[in-house]
Parts: structure tokens; sequence; C-alpha cells
């Protein structure tokens, strides 16, 4: 969420860096806002004066009757100012609530350096590890290769429709290996603390990181009821009721772990000595993958279920930007472990996610689609998130202060078999077990179908 003094200050600024982010709608209601914050100026002045007169009658019937004077005139006009007072409570905080609505609608504003563009066409490629690799063959891409391997397609989409994965054998243990691998060398080496966190969390965590309200499309969710049943289940942006109209506890499947991390400090204030504070998480993701229709239809590359090992650090404002830099170099240490080709592109300010003032991509090589691929994304979200969940630190100076949070992926870890299957793949249709992931398959050099 952005800082409202921001807009109360100069909101043609804000407007002119929102607008940077090239959306084709205005991100904001210019003429709602001003409305509202006239209206709100306005009543808070009323408010204070209704306060001030109150206490001032409130001072005076303390002094009648210290003197055993009558009191009946003022605290009968102490009533009257305590019923406006009331209305006028009752309607601040109802345009607060309305001009809050229409905080939590705006994105992130991209810092200065963030290359401006309406999509990933400007976005600026910032440095290459790794070259493509030679093959003397044929290349299969993962949905041929995997087959054998135990990539089934066909029983995930009978279990659960399309994009959905069943893994067996092979497959399913170099998955298993890949996430241990990532959290042993995040933990052991990058000095991240490892969690386990729900799967399911409520509306207000979503709303702390910036998934609601915006974004409910993207999410799948529940309704329970008062009785604990569930009541429905949603991800098409339609409404769920319980039975007998009850009143619904409504929550959601995590489309990231950064969702409860970084939730973790919600409504905190927490020592500066503790900063920062670096935690990683693997977990399944669900995304319903709307306005996707048509993409990456084929084998694993955009799934509706997939797991993650997820990096989130809280730190100080001062070091965020050194935060992102560190992070992205944490994320990039997966892929030159697992000796695969990627660049590193840093994203424009119409392709950057919702919550993000910069955010760098990690885009690995995939043979078989000749292309480069996203497998890790790394976001400074600086106050964004904190201001939402209400997180903060005591300063030098003793007085609260919101962190800036961070997130990356370190890494998605189907993608991560996909590079690993395309890239390390044999001839007789075997792979090659990258060095650092033999530990984690019993030192097997090798895998075959």
């Amino acid at each position: 969420m952005l800082d409202i003094n921001l807009l109360r200050r100069d909101l043609d600024a804000v407007i002119a860096r929102l607008e940077t982010r090239k959306s084709p709608q205005p991100f904001l209601d210019v003429a709602r806002f001003r409305r509202l914050e006239a209206e709100r100026k306005t009543l808070q002045t009323r408010v204070e004066e209704l306060q001030a007169q109150r206490n001032s009658l409130s001072k005076q019937i303390g002094q009648l009757k210290a003197k055993g004077q009558d009191c009946a005139a003022p605290m009968a006009e102490v009533g009257r100012l305590g019923e406006q007072l009331t209305e006028g409570v009752a309607v601040l905080e109802h345009l607060q609530a309305e001009l809050n609505e229409l905080l939590l609608g705006l994105p992130n504003l991209p810092q200065a350096d963030v290359p401006v563009g309406a999509d990933e066409q400007a976005n600026r490629e910032i440095r290459r590890w790794g070259h493509p690799r030679e093959f003397g063959f044929a290349p299969k891409d993962h949905v041929d290769l995997g087959g054998p391997l135990g990539l089934d397609f066909e029983t995930g989409a009978k279990l659960a429709g399309s994009r959905f994965t069943f893994l067996r054998g092979p497959a399913a243990r170099l998955h298993r290996a890949l996430a241990q691998f990532m959290l042993d060398l995040q933990t052991q080496e990058h000095g991240y603390t490892e969690c386990w966190t729900p799967y399911i969390v409520n509306r207000e965590v979503l709303e702390g990181t910036g998934q609601l309200p915006k974004f409910k499309q993207d999410m799948f969710w529940v309704y329970r009821g008062s009785d604990g049943v569930a009541g429905g289940a949603g991800g098409d942006g339609a409404d769920v009721a319980t039975a007998g109209g009850d009143a619904a506890l409504e929550q959601y499947l995590i489309s990231t772990s950064e969702i409860p991390l970084t939730n973790s400090v919600r409504e905190q204030i927490l020592d500066a000595a503790l900063l920062p504070i670096r935690l990683t998480a693997h977990s399944p993701c669900f995304r319903s993958e709307a306005g996707s229709a048509g993409r990456d239809t084929r084998g694993m590359i955009r799934q509706h279920q997939f797991d993650k090992v997820e990096l989130v650090q809280i730190v100080h404002p001062e070091h965020s930007n050194d935060a992102l830099e560190q992070m992205v170099g944490h994320a990039e240490a997966v892929l030159q472990r697992l000796e695969l080709p990627y660049r590193v592109v840093l994203l424009s300010t119409g392709d950057m996610g919702f919550g993000a003032a910069k955010t760098y991509d990690l885009e690995v090589w995939l043979p078989g689609q000749g292309a480069y691929r996203e497998i890790s994304s790394c976001s400074n979200c600086e106050a964004f998130q904190a201001r939402r969940m209400r997180a903060r630190f005591r300063n030098a100076q003793g007085k609260p202060e919101l962190v800036h949070t961070l997130n990356g992926s370190g890494l998605a870890v189907g993608r991560a078999l996909v590079a690993v299957l395309e890239n390390h793949q044999r001839a007789d249709g075997g792979i090659d077990v990258p060095a650092a992931l033999r530990p984690y398959l019993g030192g097997q050099a090798v895998i075959g179908p």
C-alpha cells in the first residue's frame, strides 16, 4: 500500500509514476479520490472542533460543580455535542474506509532505475551465465523426454483436470531431491531459516502481501461456515455461500509461501537487532492462472499446482536494495550448482508485479523450447507490504518505522525439474545427474527410464 501522504502532498507526481506501469486502465479514480479527500479534511476539522468544544465544556462543568453552581445547561450542550461527534466520527470512518479501498487497488511505485515499458519487450538483460549446450543428437523437450522417467500428464488430468501432473519413480525422486538441495543450500550457506507454513490462509493475510483484493481471480479459495463445514470452493471469481446463509470464513490456498512467510511479522514491532530476517520454505503453490488461457499448455511450465522453494527477507529500509542484489545471487547459486545456463533480466515497469518496486527475473535456458524461460523472480517491495501488514521495527530514535520486505524464488521446483531433464539429457533417454544433486539420490550419477 502506498503512503496516503504521498498522494496528499503531490498527487500529480504519484499518478505520473503509476502511469509508467503502462496499464490500459487508470489505476486511480482521481476525481473520486479528490472528492473523498476534500470531504475527509472538512469533516476531520469539524470533528476536532467538536472534540475541543466538548472538552472545554467538560472542564467548565467540573469548575461549576466544584463551586456548587448549576451545570445543567453546559451538560445538555455536552450531550448535544456528543451526538454530533458520534455521527461525525462514524461518517469519517466510512470516508477513511473508502480511501483505504482506493489505496488497496494501487500498485507500488517503480524505482527510478526500472526501465519504462509496457511489457517484457522493454525488459533489460543484465548478465548471462553458462552457454547453451551443443548436443550431438536432436534434443527432446521435457514432455517427450519425461514420459519414460515418470512424468504422467494423463493421470494428472484424469485426477484433477488440465494443468496438473502426476510424478512417478525417477521423476518423483528427482523432484524431491531438487527441493531438498535448494533448502539445504539456502539454509546452510545463505543464512535462511527453514520454515513450514500453513497452505491455507485468511483473507487479511493476502491483503497484507497484495494478492487481495485485486487478484482474487488468480486464487483458489474455500468458505467455511460457523459450524466448521466447508461450504464451497472458488477459483473463477464467483462468490460462494455456505449452506443456510451462515456467516462464512473466507480462506485461500496459497499461491506462494511468500504469503505466510512475509505475514509472519504482521502487526509486530520488531527489535532492530533482529534485522535482517531471512526465511525460506518449500511448499506447494496453487494458482488458477486466470487470463493465461492458451499459454504454455504443454507440459509442466504453467501448472495449477506446483512446488517452490521461496526466499523472504525482512530488512532495514536502508539495506533493501543491497538485499535484493544478494537475493538474486542466492537464486543464481542454485542454477550454477545445477549447471544450468541462465540470464538475469531487470523487469520493466509494465512487466513488474503489483507489489514490487524493482524486480529481477532469472530465466533458465530450455533446449526443448530453444528459449530462456523464467524460473525465479526476486523483488524488493520496499514498505508496500509492510504498510498493509503494519510490520515495523524501532529505529535508532526508538520510534516505530516500517520494515522493507523482499521475496524471491529459490527456485520453482517443477521448472527446475524441466530444466535439468532438458539440459542434462542423454541420447539414450537417460539424464546425467548434476554433481550437486547426487548426494540426494544416493550417489546416482545417471537417471534412466
